[in-house]
C-alpha cells in the first residue's frame, strides 16, 4: 500500500506496543492476566520487527511490573532501547523515582507513570523536576471514567478528568488515556472519553485501546486532538499493515 493511501494520517502518529510477561510478548484482555495470549516469545525479534517497517517510536510494557510493582523484564526492556534505533518509552511498575531513572539511563527515551500519579501525586511533581517535562508521560487508565490502579485491579477513586487537571498542574505534558474495558478488545476506541480528555488536559493525550483496524485510526484523527495511538493485538492478528506504523510522524 503506497503512502499516498495513507495521507488521512495527518494529525497523530501510530505506536506499535510490545507488553511483557514473562519474557513474553503478550496481549491481555481488558487487562486480565488470565485473558492472555502470547504473540512472541523473542521480544527483540519483535522489536526488530517494528524497527524494519520504520516505526517512530516503540511503547513497552512491564505487565509484571504493572500487577506487582516490582519490574521484572527491566534487563530486556533496556536491551531493547539500547539495540533499536527507535525512540521508546516504558511502563508498568514504576512506582518510584529511582526506578525512573535506571530505565532512563537504560536507553528510554521516556518513563510512564500510573499508579502512583492517584496515590502520591507529588511524586510526579518531582519527576517532572529531576527529569524534565518531556520524559514523564502519565498513563490514565480508566473505566466507565474512573482511573484504575495496580494493574486494572484496584479503582482509585480519582476520576479521570480530575487526575489529568493534577497531572497538568505538575507541569506534564504529555498523558497516555487508556478506556480499560476496551483495551485489547478490537471493539474500537471510547472516541467520546477521548475527546472529554483533550479538553480536560492542555497538552498532549496519546490514545490506547480498542483499535480494530484502519477505520478506528480514521475515526480519531478526524475527532482531532490526538497526538498518537497505541496499537498492539491489530498490528499483531494482520488487522493492519505493520507499514502503518511508517507513515506517521514523531
Amino acid at each position: 500500500m503506497g503512502e499516498k493511501s495513507w495521507g488521512w494520517i495527518s494529525r497523530m502518529f501510530v505506536i506499535p506496543s510490545i507488553d511483557l510477561m514473562a519474557g513474553e510478548v503478550v496481549r491481555l484482555a481488558q487487562g486480565k492476566a488470565t485473558e492472555k495470549k502470547v504473540y512472541s516469545k523473542d521480544p527483540m525479534a519483535m522489536a526488530r520487527r517494528w524497527e524494519k517497517v520504520d516505526g517512530k517510536v516503540l511503547h513497552l510494557v512491564d505487565l509484571e511490573g504493572a500487577f506487582n510493582g516490582e519490574m521484572r523484564n527491566l534487563e530486556m526492556i533496556g536491551q531493547i532501547a539500547r539495540s533499536v534505533k527507535m525512540p521508546c518509552q516504558v511502563g508498568g511498575g514504576i512506582r518510584d523515582l529511582a526506578v525512573a531513572e535506571k530505565i532512563l539511563q537504560a536507553g528510554a527515551i521516556r518513563v510512564i507513570f500510573g499508579s502512583v500519579a492517584c496515590d502520591s501525586p507529588e511524586t510526579i511533581d518531582e519527576a517532572v523536576r529531576r527529569f524534565g517535562p518531556e520524559k514523564v508521560v502519565v498513563g490514565i487508565d480508566a473505566r466507565d471514567g474512573v482511573v484504575e490502579t495496580r494493574g486494572w485491579t484496584k479503582p482509585s477513586g480519582w476520576k479521570a478528568v480530575d487526575l489529568a487537571a493534577r497531572m497538568s498542574q505538575a507541569g506534564v505534558v504529555r498523558i497516555i488515556y487508556t478506556d480499560v474495558v476496551r483495551d485489547g478488545m478490537m471493539t474500537g476506541p471510547n472516541i467520546p472519553a477521548v475527546q472529554e480528555m483533550i479538553r480536560a488536559f492542555p497538552g498532549k493525550v496519546i490514545s490506547s485501546g480498542g483499535i480494530s483496524g484502519l477505520k478506528d485510526l480514521q475515526a480519531l484523527d478526524k475527532a482531532g486532538g490526538v497526538e498518537g495511538v497505541i496499537v498492539g493485538r491489530a498490528l499483531y492478528e494482520g488487522a493492519m499493515e505493520d507499514e502503518v506504523c511508517r507513515l506517521s510522524t514523531f
